[in-house]
């Protein structure tokens, strides 16, 4: 413990075994301290002052760190860290840096993290696992003045040991918006953890599916804002500097264990550009929501257990990183896909594209009679197979099914068994179709009747699914203004119309055109086509929420779909002319925060939307009997963001390039995890740091004012890994 207005370390001695459960018990309030960094390593600076510039003689490896009020944090079973012994470390370092210290000063104040261990005692009973640290941390992004949105990227190949990471931290100062972490294996992002920095900065659950591995690349970013500042931001040890921090909590086999390894270098922008949409979001929540989810249960198997990530997704804001627009892929696809009129598209669980088209078939003026009875079915069924599964990269064919089984097809769906909902208006039936199979699971409604009761639907739209009950939605359509509620099994639940916040001027459906399950949120947003808006209602009551509803969308809204932000389509009206478009809309402001349309062509009649994991959007045209992909491009020259023309902009990171020193550094580590580091001289050589002080680096800055004759107080540390033992096996 300490009780001095400096920043301390405070060194205990370890006895040397091996621990098969540790706990981190903080005492200490963000009111006065900034955070605190336990570290193990074999020779303290000092051993009899607690007051002390440094951590450790030797190596240091991090254990654990805290800051702003987080909660205790659980390891879990089977997993220590390796201390005593030949392990290297013979003593932890407790470092505490101070906030405000006009707080306490002058009282006495006692800070400390408690480590109550069990079975600590024997040597003989070794845990199987080993933790350790992976801190992937930015060194030289610059954060413009104003400027709304700056992105840290860091990458680093991985080339050791596989690890198991069991949990996540993050840490910036006050500029930061969202930190993510991903693991890259054959070119596909699988989320570690993400969250605000903002929020308490415990270790949090990490993604239980998420092994790292020889080949495999450990990425991260951090988002900034640099509005409210009038000078550049550097990253550096004050709390007028900003630092971008991911730490990785894991686990390996105890015969390759390496407890610390790090990644400092820059991440190149051809591999972020296919960063998922996600890692540009920011989150906001309280702590008590977060504080529920902290207790860490992790099984140290292999097993896909299924895991709830910690994103606030109900609370998150959601924006894109406006340095970035939603483009044409002219080259895709790279062969003909010889489509009919496309009237569905989705995503199945292995967010392959699946589209729903017409074949041979059109919808025309004789289609229906004036009783909405279809009057073709002489042609008999589409021959053509109506569903296509194809390859997202390159719009190559996976599968292909659905010959001589729909009519006229409408909206499809897909459930979480990979079966496909689907709407045929000419049947007037909702049907449940077998994952590549030509067969019908499920069927609601008469066929080739219409009607407005709980059995029958006229010319349905669309289906929403709902990820956890399985219950569904059905838009009906183009006759009855209604959406209808059924059980996973077919069962009729309840059906309501549209919403309004004043009922004395509530005004029907005129064509509800598209549905969209918010997991979330828990909602079922409708695309009411004729009326030109987009309402969302709560799932489960049916209680009305929100109304959207733009100019630019010139009267009329085709289709829907959401993934944290709304993508939307619109179509032409009788009545007012707008261009046809995508749009991209934040949920809870209402803005539309970006449009897009095709380069070469424009669209005839856009009828479907879906957006991949990766930030793709598909549109399905069924005027121009195509599907249109869309990916984030970095903004070019006279591109029309939103209706504004703007111009190119520059790059997300400004690099310094004028101390030579560092150069040298990161010629050394880029591209690698490593596993030590020294960056006295980097921050030294900058403008408003002394050398004093700046020997060595530490991850996380203090949080007291910057002084440009004496730093001592935001004094850096050096991090390092011990070499890995040899394997034995």
């Amino acid at each position: 413990s300490s009780h001095s207005p400096k920043r301390c370390d405070c060194f205990f001695i370890c006895r040397p075994c091996f621990s098969s459960s540790v706990d981190f018990i903080p005492h200490a309030s963000m009111d006065t301290v900034h955070h605190m960094l336990l570290f193990g390593c074999k020779t303290p600076v000092s051993t009899r002052s607690f007051c002390v510039q440094g951590t450790c003689e030797d190596e240091a490896s991090i254990m654990y760190a805290w800051a702003r009020n987080a909660p205790p944090t659980k390891l879990p079973k089977d997993v220590g860290f390796k201390v005593g012994g030949n392990s290297g470390m013979s003593y932890f370092v407790l470092q505490i840096h101070y906030g405000d210290v006009s707080a306490f000063r002058g009282e006495k104040e006692y800070f400390s993290i408690l480590l109550p261990c069990h079975s600590y005692l024997c040597p003989l009973q070794r845990q199987p696992f080993i933790a350790g640290i992976y801190l992937l941390m930015s060194v030289d992004t610059v954060i413009l003045p104003g400027k709304r949105v700056t992105n840290a990227d860091i990458a680093c190949d991985y080339t050791s040991y596989p690890i198991y990471p069991f949990a996540f931290r993050t840490h910036t100062h006050r500029l930061g918006k969202v930190v993510s972490g991903y693991r890259i294996r054959d070119g596909k992002w699988s989320l570690i953890g993400r969250q605000s920095p903002q929020l308490p900065q415990a270790f949090y659950p990490a993604n239980k599916e998420v092994d790292v591995k020889y080949g495999d690349t450990v990425a991260a970013r951090c988002v900034f804002t640099g509005e409210g500042r009038t000078s550049k931001t550097y990253i550096g040890g004050t709390s007028d500097d900003e630092m971008c921090n991911f730490y990785i909590m894991y686990y390996m086999d105890s015969k390759h264990a390496i407890p610390f390894l790090n990644c400092m270098a820059t991440g190149p922008k051809e591999l972020f550009e296919h960063i998922p949409a996600e890692a540009n979001v920011p989150i906001t929540g309280t702590t008590g929501h977060m504080n529920s989810m902290m207790h860490m249960g992790h099984s140290t198997g292999t097993d896909n257990q299924d895991n709830r990530l910690l994103l606030d997704a109900n609370k998150a804001e959601k924006i894109l990183d406006p340095d970035f627009h939603l483009e044409q892929d002219s080259a895709w696809p790279q062969g003909s896909l010889q489509l009919g009129q496309v009237s569905g598209l989705a995503l199945d669980s292995d967010s392959n594209l699946v589209i729903f088209h017409r074949g041979d078939h059109h919808w025309g003026a004789d289609s229906f009679n004036s009783q909405a009875r279809y009057q073709q079915r002489s042609l008999g069924p589409i021959q053509q197979s109506a569903i296509l599964v194809v390859e997202p990269a390159n719009g190559n064919i996976l599968k292909a099914s659905g010959r001589n089984m729909f009519y006229l097809p409408h909206g499809i769906t897909t459930d979480k068994e990979n079966n496909y909902w689907v709407t045929d208006v000419a049947l007037h039936q909702v049907s449940l179709s077998g994952d590549g199979r030509d067969r019908i699971l499920l069927t609601l409604g008469e066929a080739f009747t219409p009607g407005s009761d709980s059995n029958h639907f006229c010319k349905p739209t669309d289906v929403a699914v709902d990820t956890e009950t399985g219950n569904i939605f059905v838009s009906d359509g183009y006759c009855n203004s209604r959406i209808l509620k059924f059980s996973a099994d077919g069962k009729y639940l309840s059906e309501w119309g549209a919403g309004s916040s004043d009922r004395r001027r509530r005004i029907p459906f005129q064509i509800p055109h598209s549905l969209v399950f918010l997991p979330d949120r828990k909602e079922v947003c409708v695309a009411d086509r004729e009326n030109g808006r987009i309402q969302c209602f709560i799932a489960e009551t049916a209680e009305f929420v929100k109304e959207i509803k733009k100019d630019e969308f010139g009267g009329e809204v085709f289709a829907i779909t959401y993934s944290g932000l709304i993508f939307a389509v619109n179509g032409e009206s009788p009545f007012r002319s707008a261009p046809l478009k995508g749009f991209v809309i934040n949920y809870s402001t209402k803005d539309i925060l970006d449009t897009f349309s095709p380069n070469k062509k424009d669209f005839k009649m856009p009828h479907d939307i879906v957006e991949t994991r990766d930030g793709s959007v598909f549109v399905g045209d069924a005027g121009s009997k195509a599907v249109f992909k869309f990916t984030t491009q970095k903004l070019h020259r006279s591109v029309k963001k939103a209706g504004i023309k703007v111009e190119e902009l520059e790059d997300r990171c400004e690099v310094k390039t004028e101390p030579s020193s560092r150069v040298g550094i990161l010629g050394k580590i880029r591209g690698k995890a490593v596993g030590s580091l020294n960056l006295g001289n980097f921050f030294a050589s900058h403008k408003g740091y002394s050398r004093q002080g700046f020997d060595q680096l530490s991850t996380e800055g203090s949080d007291q004012e910057r002084n440009d004759d004496d730093s001592s107080d935001s004094e850096n540390e050096e991090y390092s890994a011990l070499p890995p033992p040899q394997s034995s096996s």
